[in-house]
This record gives structure tokens, C-alpha cells and sequence, in this order.
């Protein structure tokens, strides 16, 4: 994400079992439904990545959310079993004597309550603790009912036949049962995000320190879940597919030239062919808080790029050298670039010094290139000590009230944030860029020891549940339009608020339009500003 430091349904989605209709989202979910297609909207939006804790459920599935298996032992502390055999696709191919392996999920409350349907292949035992009851048992086959309100369900694998071992297990959301191999998605979440113009997926990829180089080391959709190495390309060209929304996809900093090829070849083959594909490198390869960053400044050591004393600079032109590289062989199995937006995404509070000198203007590199991207975040970064006494501070900022902080954001975070579009857009014009934000929102946040400033981090929530800041949204994206930015990328969907950030424009799938200002905001935008 766009955020300066490292930032780490309960939907009434109910049916009966079995034998029931399939399920409808909410009227209250879907009262206010978008009314602009996605190839008029002007904004895209960063889906929150798969996890555990994570508020989104994207996937009917929802054991495609569950964290890497836990081995356990019986008279060890927690965590503390023997390292887990497992298969290609993660499942579990023995257990230990006294051993067991375990996952939570939906362990971030606000999932929908009834009878979940839990299948599986293969000869084992399975428990569900921290479930209300177990409503019926059969092999391969588990209902239970579960409070998705209250959250933590941990599925424990206590016996599993070494011969046929258990694999392939599905935790299906009430009354999903009959139609989840045709219909993956949660309904909620599609008809959240139909009207946006494009997905970016770096969250949904974990882009960020992505440990992925050989095409083998891809998630698939075999594997036993989204968590440890993210959405496989499959799924994401198929949620693509279904809403006719273009894809953003960040290639993973370490991906060969085989990986990146086979990628683009499965894109190639399966997305529908009215879509455009938007191709970036990594992500946020010039923030020193991620892997890629240092991966990209050692490379540029080896091969001699930049001066050793200012390495980011060696760093931006290997993001560039690699950038085009990888461009390349998208342009190569698409046969030319009609459908392709090759993106170079850069800072853009450092201003010209960093797109115009160190990155478009390194050999040719914006000659290869269709849009300069950039994150302009409202920003409000306090930490909890400063050495300038003029620097506002944790403590400081706590002891503001509601109205002295948007005061500050409208009137002195907001201007700067549209200053840095202007310049940025300037810079894309003189090489026949368009200029994109990859993303961009409020940025208030703690850092530096500020994030651990409770009473700052409640006032930052309160700021972005009030009616001012979807105000606020609406001048920031005015002012965007106004200075002749393309595409907007929103950061970020669905996701719940913390101290680490207010990033989701929802903290939880059952909201509405009403009840999150700037969300209301922004679809409101995109509905009165569709494309020509």
C-alpha cells in the first residue's frame, strides 16, 4: 500500500440448509446499487488481500481465507509440533502421534451466522472449536452452525488416512453449497465493487516481499488457501470475467522471465478480450519499508547503476530497467500493446526529482511506458517524537478535537496533496504519459511510535467516520479530475481500522452507503462522473 510505514460479512447473508434457495445479498447491502459501468467509471479500487482476520469475504469459501496450518503437539506450548508434511498444494499428508494441525478463520468477526457446510475429500477427523454446535456429521461432509458476529472459528485436523489423506476442505458460507463451483464469489462483494473500472490486486497478490520467482511457486487454484501466497491468477481473471472489470496486476519483484511469461500467457488465454490489462512491477519500489525496495538497490549495486552513496537512486533506474523488461514480454505474448497499460509507479511527494530525473528520464524508459502512477494521499503521518519542535507530535495531535483535525486535513493536507497531482501531471505530459493514481485516500496514521497513541488512533477513526471527510473525498477526487488525472485507484476496499491505518472505505461488508461517509462519497463521485 501507499502508506508511508509498514501497515500491516457481517453481511445477513442467512438461508436454510441444503435444499434451500441460494442466497441474496441483503436489500440494505444492495439499496443504493451503482448505477455506472465499469468501462465509464473513472475510479478503480485496491481489494484487501486474503487473510484470516480480514473483513471482506470475497469468497463463498471461506476456508480460503484461513491462515498457514499451525502443528500442534500434545505437552508442547502452542505452535509448538513438528514441522507438517505437506503436499504441493499445502494440504496436510500426516500427522505425528499426539499431533494435530490446525487454521483459524474468520477470526475478524462481522461474517455471516447460520449453518456452514464443511466438505472434504479424503479419510480423516475434523473438529470445529469455538463453533455454536455441530448440527449434522457424515464423512466428507460437516454442518455446523456458526456466529459469524462474535469470530475465531479454528478447523482442527486431528486424524488424517496416510493413504488418502484429508484434502480439499471447503468451509461454505449458509447456503452456498449447491452453487459454489460455479458461483466462488460472495454476491455482497461483487455487487459492492461492479461499478469500478478496475481491480488492483497487489494486496490480493501479497505483492509486498512476495517470496514467488519459478512459475512453480504460484498460488493455484488447488491450493489449500489465498493466505500464505495469494489469489492465483485464475480467480482473478475470472472476478474480472464476470464484472467486466480491467485487472491490475503486479508482477512479483523476484518473478523470472518464465514467470512473468506463463502469467501473461494465462491472461492472455482466459480474460475476456474487451478488458485491458494494467502491468506494474512490484510495488512501491522506491518505500524502504519492503523487501522489494532493498532487492531493487542491491541489483542495482550488482550491475553498477547509480552512485553506492545514494542507492535509491541505482534502486529507481534497476525499478525502471526492470520495469521495461517485464513490459516486454507482456507486449511479446499479447502481440503488441492495444491491450495493455504499462505502468510506472512512482512517489509522488518527492516531486519531479524522483518520475521526471531518476525514472522516466533513465535511457528510454517512458517510451515504453503508458502512464506514470502515483499514490497522493491525503496524508497526516504523526509520530510520537519529533527532534523539530515545530513537528506536530502524537501527544499534540491527540489533544485536538474533531473539528481542529479536519480543519488541519481540509485545509493543509488536502492543498498539499493536490499540489503533488499538479506537479506529477506535469511531469507525465512532457513524456505523453497519462498520470493514474495506483492509489490514494486519507492518510491519517501514526508513525514512528505514534501509531501506539490510543487516543490519537480514536480520533483518526472518528475523522473518518464523520460527514466532513466524505467532504473532503469529494474535493480531493474534483481536484484530481480538474488537473487531468486518469484513473483513480482508491485504497482500499473492505477492511477493518486499526492503529496501523483507516485504510477501508467500509470496515465491514454489512455497511452501507449511509453508514461510512466516505465511502458514500466516493460512490456518489462515480456515479456523477462517468467517462464521456
Amino acid at each position: 500500500m501507499g502508506c508511508v510505514i509498514g501497515c500491516l460479512l457481517g453481511s445477513t447473508l442467512l438461508a436454510a440448509e441444503a435444499g434451500a434457495p441460494a442466497p441474496a445479498a441483503s436489500a440494505a447491502a444492495l439499496s443504493a446499487a451503482p448505477d455506472v459501468a465499469p468501462a465509464k467509471s473513472r475510479l478503480g479500487i485496491n481489494l484487501a488481500g486474503p487473510a484470516d482476520w480480514g473483513t471482506e469475504f470475497p469468497f463463498v469459501d471461506v476456508f480460503r481465507l484461513s491462515r498457514q496450518w499451525i502443528s500442534q503437539k500434545k505437552g508442547e506450548e502452542w505452535g509448538g509440533g513438528p514441522k507438517l508434511e505437506r503436499d504441493s498444494s499445502g494440504w496436510v499428508k500426516r500427522l505425528e502421534p499426539d499431533g494435530w494441525a490446525e487454521t483459524p478463520v474468520l477470526t475478524g468477526g462481522h461474517a455471516p451466522s447460520g449453518e456452514y457446510v464443511c466438505l472434504y475429500d479424503g479419510e480423516g477427523a475434523i473438529e470445529l472449536s469455538g463453533a455454536k454446535r455441530i448440527v449434522s456429521r457424515e464423512p466428507g461432509r460437516i454442518v455446523v452452525e456458526i456466529d459469524g458476529a462474535r469470530g475465531g472459528v479454528f478447523l482442527s485436523l486431528r486424524k488424517t488416512g496416510p493413504g488418502n489423506y484429508v484434502r480439499h476442505i471447503r468451509l461454505l458460507m449458509p447456503g452456498f453449497e449447491k452453487t459454489h463451483k460455479q458461483d466462488p464469489f460472495n454476491p455482497v462483494f461483487l455487487e459492492r465493487w461492479r461499478s469500478f473500472n478496475t481491480f488492483r490486486f497487489m494486496d490480493f497478490m501479497h505483492t509486498n516481499g512476495s517470496k514467488q520467482a519459478a512459475w512453480e511457486d504460484r498460488p493455484t487454484p488447488e491450493s489449500c488457501n489465498f493466505t500464505e501466497k495469494g489469489v492465483p491468477v485464475e480467480a482473478m481473471v475470472d472476478l474480472c470475467n464476470r464484472l467486466k472489470v480491467n485487472p491490475w496486476f503486479c508482477m512479483p519483484h523476484l518473478a523470472t522471465d518464465d514467470y512473468v511469461r506463463k502469467f501473461a500467457e494465462k491472461v492472455k488465454a482466459t480474460l475476456d478480450p474487451s478488458l485491458r490489462v494494467h502491468v506494474e512491477y512490484s510495488n512501491e519500489v522506491w518505500n524502504g519499508i519492503f523487501e522489494q525496495t532493498r532487492y531493487a538497490q542491491a541489483k542495482a549495486r550488482e550491475l553498477g547503476l547509480g552512485p553506492r552513496e545514494r542507492p535509491w537512486e541505482g534502486g529507481a533506474m534497476y525499478y525502471a530497467q526492470r520495469s521495461v523488461e517485464i513490459f516486454a514480454l507482456w507486449e511479446e505474448v499479447f502481440g503488441g500493446r492495444d491491450r495493455l497499460v504499462r505502468v510506472l509507479a512512482w512517489q509522488a511527494a518527492a516531486g519531479a526529482y524522483w518520475t521526471d530525473g531518476l525514472l522516466l528520464g533513465y535511457k528510454d524508459t517512458a517510451k515504453h511506458a503508458d502512464a506514470l502512477a502515483i499514490a497522493p494521499y491525503v496524508t497526516l503521518c504523526v509520530p510520537a517524537k519529533s527532534n523539530d519542535a515545530k513537528a506536530l507530535t502524537a501527544d499534540a495531535v491527540a489533544g485536538w478535537t474533531l473539528d481542529q483535525l479536519l480543519d488541519h486535513v481540509e485545509k493543509k493536507a488536502l492543498p498539499e496533496s493536490l499540489k503533488w497531482i499538479e506537479t506529477q501531471k506535469k511531469v507525465a505530459d512532457k513524456y505523453g504519459l497519462k498520470l493514474m493514481a495506483y492509489e490514494g485516500g486519507q492518510h491519517l496514521v501514526g508513525v514512528g511510535g505514534g501509531e501506539n497513541n490510543e487516543a490519537m488512533t480514536r480520533l483518526f477513526q472518528a475523522a473518518n467516520r464523520h460527514p466532513r471527510m466524505g467532504e473532503i473525498y469529494t474535493r480531493y477526487l474534483d481536484g484530481w479530475k480538474a488537473a487531468g488525472g486518469d484513473l483513480f485507484g482508491v485504497f482500499s476496499s473492505t477492511g477493518k481500522w486499526s492503529k496501523w491505518g483507516s485504510w477501508g472505505l467500509t470496515e465491514y461488508m454489512e455497511e452501507t452507503e449511509k453508514d461510512q461517509p466516505k465511502y458514500r462519497a466516493v460512490m456518489a463521485w462515480n456515479r456523477r462522473n462517468p467517462l464521456p
